[in-house]
């Protein structure tokens, strides 16, 4: 089973059911899946949003952030070092939350699963 990181841009495609959503979820299918615990607090965050542009189907984003968390893709959930996030926000120029996907990866030896262009660019580098 391949290790890959899913960071939040790509879990809240799937989670949400956005356009990208099936093209993340190949990428995860048959993978080992981790990701930091700061997934959850910003997968949250995400649909706290959501809800507050359409509060109508909060009922309904709420139901999948619990469904998407609940364990149907095997997240394995690991803590980062914090000191070391500083270091490669700093170095990179992302924010320390991006960074933790970003040092996950490298850790782990992993794919990164993302959405977000700049993440992607860091981690090709």
């Amino acid at each position: 089973m391949n290790p890959v990181v899913v960071d939040t841009s790509a879990f809240a495609a799937l989670a949400f059911q956005e356009p990208e959503g099936e093209a993340v979820a190949r990428r995860l299918e048959g993978a080992q899946v981790f990701a930091p615990t700061l997934l959850r607090f910003e997968l949250a965050s995400v649909a706290r949003k959501k809800a507050r542009r359409a509060p109508e189907q909060a009922p309904a984003i709420v139901s999948a952030l619990s469904t998407a968390l609940d364990g149907q893709w095997g997240i394995v959930w690991r803590d980062v070092d914090p000191a070391d996030i500083v270091l490669i926000a700093q170095a990179t120029g992302l924010t320390a939350y991006d960074a933790s996907y970003l040092w996950l990866a490298g850790t782990l030896g992993a794919e990164l699963v993302t959405l977000d262009a700049r993440l992607a660019a860091a981690c090709a580098d």
